[in-house]
């Protein structure tokens, strides 16, 4: 008997078909599509899409185009990196410190 697909969601729809690497690109772009993303006008994490393209806020009910699949852009890892220092006050602390000395 065949083992049971683990971790890729709705993609298991597709079975034996279209092979592994496919199906795990479609899994994640379908993830990060369905999840509910943070709203550029009121900052609420309850943006969803409407269609291909266009996103609904149902917080402040805007709606607005933005990419097909997400509301805004990747981030690169140095600006990760930055926003994560900005926003953690231990980080912050560490950095007050080395600058200091």
């Amino acid at each position: 008997m065949a083992e049971a697909q683990v971790g890729l969601g709705s993609v298991k729809r597709f079975g034996t078909r279209y092979g592994r690497t496919l199906k795990h690109k479609l899994a994640k772009i379908e993830v990060e599509q369905k999840k509910m993303h943070k709203c550029p006008y009121c900052s609420k994490p309850k943006v969803s899409q409407v269609s291909f393209g266009i996103w609904h806020c149902e917080k402040c009910k805007a709606k607005f185009t933005a990419r097909a699949y997400t509301v805004g852009t990747k981030l690169s890892l140095a600006e990760q990196a930055a926003q994560m220092i900005a926003e953690s006050p231990e980080l912050q602390l560490n950095k007050t410190v080395e600058e200091e000395q």
